[in-house]
């Protein structure tokens, strides 16, 4: 597995799957709950082009987390609320290769101008970067 920067896109990371998109999404979702968060949902944005005649390649999100988690985050900065929960997306390139991306938590405590949590900050951002690898690795 390897972090990749495809079109390098400010705070995004996005690492190789060594599975297709629905098992990678399947392993992730089961990883989240692992860690006892709560999955608010899942969106398959493939199956939405689908219903209205488009062609998209897998790409479905997750939408994920705890209030425990984001509340400390938005008592800092409320409007971080509008990146919280987490998000993450499994997503399928034209070469059949299956990636997961999510927005860093540092990056998103910075758009909003939180410097006081690191605490908080750090714990999310280990908890992504090990729930990813393990839905994307064996």
């Amino acid at each position: 597995m390897s972090a990749v920067n495809k079109t390098h896109i400010e705070g995004l990371t996005t690492i190789a799957s060594n599975f297709g998109p629905k098992e990678t999404m399947d392993r992730l979702e089961t990883e989240i709950r692992t860690k006892g968060m709560e999955v608010f949902a899942r969106i398959d944005h493939a199956a939405g082009a689908a219903e209205v005649g488009l062609n998209l390649r897998p790409t479905e999100l997750i939408i994920f987390g705890n209030a425990r988690g984001g509340t400390p985050l938005m008592q800092s900065a409320q409007t971080i609320g509008i990146d919280l929960p987490l998000k993450a997306l499994v997503w399928q390139d034209a070469a059949n290769k299956t990636w997961l991306s999510y927005n860093g938590p540092g990056w998103i405590a910075r758009r909003h101008g939180i410097a006081d949590k690191g605490g908080v900050v750090g714990k999310m951002s280990e908890m992504l970067g090990l729930i990813t690898k393990k839905a994307a690795n064996p």
